[in-house]
């Protein structure tokens, strides 16, 4: 009897303890722990972006204009002849005393402007100015900041759509703190009481913008430098020509 259990132990003798993995592939180890805190901190990132394109969407959206605007000029942002027709509209109603429109392609002329807006001669030739210089909104900022320099405003109306409207201010308050900047929001549809989220042009719109606005923002943290956004003077009269 004691015989037979002894030959039975002998025959399965007890499995070697598994000593606990050790190196780079570790459960502890210095890889799964960069991946695992990497893994919360991209989670928490993509938080972030997410609530802040609902904030975003949600500030651009909202945005109105105000009910009587009045400063010493009016600048326009070129992107859409909406956008130029209020901003002459504000200038028949005195508004502002004159108008910049900024970023306008060179070979549009200031007679097409005022045929698109149906505006008489007598204003465009006293009270609009024509800036082909900007090539983007960081040249709009340039473009417009020069020309505020130039004649001494200190209050300008800025009209934009409403969704490029925060990255504008933004630009324009980088290049030029001295100045009190009114936004003044062209809104082309009331996405407040409709589904825009549903609507795949207005939800690519705004995402591109809000990608855009995050661009601007890290820039001014970080202090890099896009350029000035504005066309050479070489580049500019081989435009014209």
């Amino acid at each position: 009897m004691t015989m037979g259990r002894m030959s039975r132990i002998t025959a399965s003798p007890k499995m070697p303890r598994q000593r606990p993995a050790h190196g780079l592939f570790a459960r502890r180890g210095p890889l799964r722990r960069v991946l695992r805190y990497g893994g919360i901190v991209a989670i928490f990132a993509c938080a972030l972006v997410v609530a802040g394109f609902l904030r975003f969407a949600d500030h651009v959206t909202t945005l109105k204009p105000p009910a009587d605007p009045r400063a010493d000029a009016i600048v326009v942002l070129t992107g859409g002849y909406q956008r130029i027709d209020q901003a002459v509209d504000l200038l028949r109603r005195g508004s502002g005393k004159r108008l910049l429109i900024s970023g306008v392609h060179p070979t549009t002329t200031p007679s097409q402007i005022r045929r698109m807006t149906q505006s008489p001669n007598d204003l465009f030739d006293c009270c609009v100015d024509i800036g082909y210089q900007a090539l983007d909104t960081i040249g709009n900022a340039n473009e417009i900041s020069r020309w505020i320099h130039d004649r001494g405003y200190s209050r300008v109306l800025v009209v934009t759509n409403n969704y490029h409207m925060p990255r504008s201010l933004m630009e324009l308050r980088r290049v030029d703190r001295a100045t009190e900047f009114i936004a003044y929001p062209v809104v082309n549809s009331d996405l407040k009481t409709t589904n825009w989220f549903a609507n795949p042009s207005v939800l690519r719109t705004l995402l591109a913008e809000y990608g855009k606005t995050l661009v601007a923002f890290a820039r001014g943290l970080v202090g890099w430098s896009m350029g000035d956004g504005l066309r050479s003077s070489a580049t500019l009269a081989k435009s014209v020509q």
